[in-house]
C-alpha cells in the first residue's frame, strides 16, 4: 500500500468513527497503532515512521477540522502512555509523565510522529478512561482508555495495509432495569 493510500484510508476510517460515535468538539479520540502491523509485519518489529506520518496525516485531516482532540498511545514498553497536546492534558486533568517516545526504542512510530507534529505535546500516563471513541490499527489494545461502555463500530475500512482496523466508541450505562425506557440515540 502506498503512502497516500494509507493516509486515504486512516482519513475515511477516522470520518465514519467520528459520525458513528456522534463525537462533539473537545471530545477526545485515542489512536493506537502499529506501523509494523501496516506493513504485514509482527507487531514491533519493523517500525516505519514514514507510514506512522500518513495515518498521522489522513486521522487529523479530519479531527482537526472537527475539533477532536488526538490521544496516541505509546507501545507496551511505555505502558502504553499517551501524547496529547498540553492543552487536552489540562482540560481532562491528565497527569505527565517523562518520556519521549522513540519509534524503534520505546513508544513506537505514531506516537512519536505525534509527538514530534503537536504544538505543544506532553505524555500522560493514561486517559483515566476519558476518550469518547477510538482506532485501533493493529491490534495495540486501545479499549481500557475510552469510557465505560466501550461499543465496537462497524465501518467499512476494517484494514489499513495488512493491519486489521477495531474501531469503538462509548455509550452511557444502562440503568433501571427491565422497566426503563432508553433514549435510541445513545445506543
Amino acid at each position: 500500500m502506498e503512502l497516500g493510500e494509507i493516509r486515504n484510508a486512516a482519513a475515511s476510517a477516522a470520518a465514519e468513527v467520528l459520525e458513528a460515535a456522534r463525537l462533539a468538539p473537545g471530545d477526545l479520540f485515542v489512536v493506537g497503532c502499529s506501523s509494523s502491523e501496516v506493513m504485514g509485519e509482527k507487531i514491533g518489529t519493523h517500525t516505519n515512521t514514514d507510514i506512522a506520518g500518513a495515518l498521522y496525516e489522513g486521522i487529523m485531516s479530519v479531527l482537526e477540522p472537527a475539533g477532536i482532540r488526538l490521544a496516541a498511545q505509546c507501545c507496551e514498553h511505555l505502558n502504553r502512555a499517551l501524547v496529547v497536546e498540553q492543552e487536552t492534558a489540562d482540560a481532562f486533568r491528565l497527569e505527565e509523565v517523562n518520556a519521549i517516545p522513540q519509534p524503534n526504542h520505546a513508544g513506537g512510530a505514531f506516537a512519536t510522529v505525534a509527538y514530534e507534529r503537536m504544538a505543544h505535546p506532553v505524555v500522560v500516563e493514561d486517559l483515566g478512561a476519558q476518550a469518547s471513541a477510538g482506532m485501533d490499527i493493529g491490534a495495540t489494545l486501545i479499549g481500557m482508555h475510552i469510557h465505560p461502555v466501550v461499543v465496537p463500530l462497524r465501518i467499512s475500512v476494517d484494514h489499513i495495509g495488512e493491519a486489521p482496523l477495531i474501531c469503538a466508541r462509548r455509550r452511557p450505562k444502562y440503568v433501571g432495569g427491565a422497566r426503563a425506557i432508553y433514549d435510541d440515540s445513545k445506543m
